[in-house]
């Protein structure tokens, strides 16, 4: 099958033969592997071998004198042996398939001698030094990546309290989202310039250059990552000195994943790098002006014309049917009363009138305008559905956070086992902690709560109500303007039915605690008030003033009978209503004096905190534990506590926002067909710039700025649309049954940074989409485009 264009020679009877031989011993050697139980064994080689990292690896272990851990031997050697042969007998058929095509038997072509073409002659199959800079570059940013996380997110060792409190956030410590964010950065403005010095240096894509670099200096560091996860030995080894770096990646649950996303966003900033030293250095010299590639650009595809502008916009914001009518019925009308002007014109000069219809022709959109108009329509549709969908998102998510944190500290202080007798003084020094605003000391424990109408588990909390407000809501919860002081003074309890001056006068028969026999009591009993939420008083069926019972499994009391349950009666003094139905019906709270003496707790069970700013609490938690002098003593920030919860929520974000980046991904085919078309309307003109000296670079850059142009305007108008349907979501409202969803309306959020990020977004995918058209037009030949002519 010898062609002109075709340099090589497949004879495919060998080569079909060759994979089906190569595959029997592949079979052969899983039988064997499987067999003898070898698999763990071989995995690792294996897979070190797919990269073709296996014989770099063995040459680093005979340079450094290494030996390679055992491995057991394998029992079926025949088996084993024969898989081997047979597959390699099957890849030299393939290779024996496969010929280069024999050297022509013409003689010399009569150009022989003459000079070749200067690209031609330019042209190099390998750059060794653009390798390195792409590879190196990719190593180089995720090591700058993990340092910066590392140093910006641990800060200064500060044994003294003082040196902590100096300068803000205690020397260089930053809260771990803003370490990421500027790390991230970093890393990534470190492939950018790695990517853009090595295109420079070949002066080309160097695609084989960055494919390698990527695979074998960009992939360790995100696989070793990865196993990390999965293997027990490389977690002890490294799991210490990067527990900065995986905690932020466990952020949205799954730490491999962030991983992986963060390497994806490293080798787009190197493939922009890259594309970006192709562009400005591809033509010999660095060549940085685009004035008039911008001035190009503009006059080809008119994206910032206000008609189309204004008619997407409207698109957006009231649906595609109601504008595509209005213009349609205005051209309709607009072409109709053209045709009759020029009707009557021809009657009295036809030429006249042939040049008019000539002209409105030419003012009709071509398939290229049409097409433009649809590419910014889509790339708004997806940024507007992006911002809107978004924000919604984040407004749940706010909304559930603004809930727990008004019912949970911000951090908890602790002890790894027992009790917190000395909560007082550990108060105290806890109080010199710069971020720290309020602390409350707390009991917690689970009990069972009894009423005469139903039974249910509850978590019993031991509270200072003094206190308790500098941490948690739980004052501004209580409902019907009731105060927590009613706690102190439980005989001030009022009563179903009475006043706090006429006690109830109960002639029923009790049982007396002591004796265990019935007696008559004159007045209601004094009992401890116990505070409980909205949804657990329905259960129980019970208001303010009714009596329950505590029962703790934890203790036993001892009675005529044997030992039973602890058990104590308490009056519910208030109700409260968080907006989260978990905590409305499991929360209940008493006095700390009442949980210690029911429960036996010297003490406390730890500390509450507040803290001034809450994604800075995980680092104030540590500084707290570094001012108690360490162990025994633990913090745990809101995000640890709630980890599961809002790693899913930001999963769910961004699983989210990636299937509806997809929309922005079909607008990209279509401002790749749109771009072809422009190439191939333009292959004249594009022509004619070559041969006055326009370089390669310069016609990318021109094809580039139209794709741009596109992603900008569909951007703006997608961001502006998206804006416009949040404050409508937000100011009119789209209602909830609240005894559904604990919340009136859908709640909207808009959030600056995922705003901006879906319109860059939207930029880049546009950005890359245009590489491919603009290469192809920068491949025209001047000679090509004008030989029609």
């Amino acid at each position: 099958m010898h062609s002109a264009e075709r340099q090589t020679i497949h004879r495919w009877t060998f080569i079909w033969i060759g994979a089906l031989v190569a595959l029997v011993g592949f079979s052969l050697l899983g039988v064997a592997l499987t067999s003898s139980q070898a698999w763990l064994e071989t995995s690792s080689s294996l897979g070190l071998s797919v990269l073709g990292w296996g014989g770099l690896i063995q040459l680093l272990n005979a340079a450094l004198l290494a030996s390679e851990q055992p491995v057991a031997p394998v029992q079926n050697t025949g088996l084993l042996v024969a898989g081997a042969l047979v597959w390699l007998a099957g890849w030299a058929l393939i290779a024996a398939g496969i010929r280069r095509a024999p050297e022509p038997t013409e003689g010399p072509s009569p150009a022989a001698g003459a000079t070749l073409y200067p690209r031609l002659a330019r042209y190099r199959d390998f750059y060794w030094s653009t390798l390195g800079a792409y590879g190196g570059g990719m190593l180089l940013a995720e090591v700058v990546l993990i340092l910066l996380q590392t140093v910006l997110s641990s800060g200064v060792s500060a044994t003294d309290l003082g040196a902590a409190g100096k300068g803000a956030g205690g020397g260089l410590s930053l809260p771990p989202t803003g370490a990421f964010a500027i790390a991230l950065l970093a890393g990534g403005m470190v492939a950018f310039i790695s990517g853009f010095i090595g295109a420079s240096r070949a002066q080309r894509l160097s695609l084989p250059e960055a494919t390698i670099g990527v695979l074998y200096l960009g992939l360790p560091i995100p696989i070793v990552l990865t196993l990390m996860e999965r293997l027990p030995g490389l977690q002890l080894a490294l799991g210490y000195r990067l527990r900065e770096v995986t905690y932020v990646a466990g952020l949205i649950g799954r730490p491999e994943l962030g991983y992986w996303l963060v390497f994806t966003f490293l080798v787009l900033a190197l493939v922009l790098g890259i594309n970006t030293g192709f562009i400005a250095a591809g033509s010999g010299r660095v060549d940085l002006k685009l004035g008039f590639e911008l001035f190009v650009a503009r006059r080809h595809v008119m994206v910032f014309r206000p008609s189309l502008l204004l008619g997407t916009l409207a698109v957006l914001m009231l649906g595609i049917i109601p504008p595509l009518l209005i213009y349609f019925i205005i051209r309709s009308t607009e072409a109709a009363v053209e045709r009759t002007r020029i009707r009557k014109l021809g009657l009295k000069d036809p030429l006249a009138a042939a040049s008019d219809l000539n002209r409105l022709k030419l003012r009709e959109q071509s398939p290229t305008m049409m097409m433009t108009a649809l590419s910014v329509g889509g790339v708004g549709v997806g940024v507007m559905a992006l911002i809107i969908v978004l924000s919604v998102m984040s407004g749940f998510e706010a909304d559930l956070q603004q809930k727990i944190l008004g019912t949970n500290a911000h951090a908890v202080v602790s002890k790894y086992a027992g009790d917190l007798p000395e909560y007082a003084k550990v108060m105290e020094s806890v109080r010199k902690v710069p971020g720290v605003v309020g602390q409350t000391p707390f009991i917690i424990n689970q009990v069972m709560i009894a009423s005469e109408g139903n039974v249910d588990g509850v978590i019993i909390k031991g509270i200072d109500p003094d206190t308790v407000g500098e941490v948690t809501d739980l004052p501004k919860n209580i409902l019907g303007g009731g105060s927590l002081d009613i706690l102190y003074t439980p005989e001030k309890i009022v009563h179903r039915g009475l006043t706090d001056e006429e006690p109830e006068e109960e002639s029923g028969v009790v049982e007396d605690d002591i004796i265990r026999r019935s007696g008559t009591s004159k007045k209601a009993q004094v009992l401890p008030g116990i505070v409980i939420g909205r949804e657990l008083a329905a259960s129980l069926r019970v208001v303010v003033g009714d009596r329950v019972n505590v029962v703790s499994p934890l203790g036993t009391e001892l009675s005529p009978s044997g030992p039973i349950p602890k058990s104590r009666a308490f009056r519910v003094a208030a109700v409260f209503y968080s907006g989260m139905y978990e905590y409305d019906s499991k929360f209940v709270y008493i006095l700390l004096k009442e949980a210690q003496d029911f429960f036996g707790v010297k003490g406390a069970t730890g500390i509450e905190l507040k803290v001034a700013d809450i994604d800075d609490a995980r680092r104030i938690a540590s500084q707290v534990v570094k001012v108690l002098g360490g162990y025994p003593y633990r913090a745990r920030d809101w995000g640890e506590m709630n980890k599961n919860l809002f790693s899913a929520l930001r999963l769910e974000k961004l699983v989210m926002g990636i299937i509806l980046s997809i929309i922005i991904i079909v607008a990209a085919g279509l401002i790749v067909a749109t771009v072809i078309m422009l190439v191939l309307e333009k292959r004249k003109e594009i022509s004619v710039l070559k041969a006055l000296g326009v370089p390669d670079g310069g016609i990318v850059k021109i094809f580039l700025a139209e794709g741009l142009q596109i992603g900008v305007a569909g951007g703006f108008l997608g961001l502006i649309s998206g804006l416009s349907w949040c404050v409508f979501i937000e100011k009119v409202g789209i209602k909830l049954d609240p005894d559904v969803y604990y919340i009136p309306a859908v709640p909207v959020r808009v959030e600056p940074v995922q705003t901006v990020l879906a319109v860059v977004i939207a930029v880049l995918v546009t950005y890359l989409a245009s590489i491919y058209p603009a290469l192809k037009a920068s491949s025209v030949e001047p000679v090509e485009g004008l030989k029609a002519e």
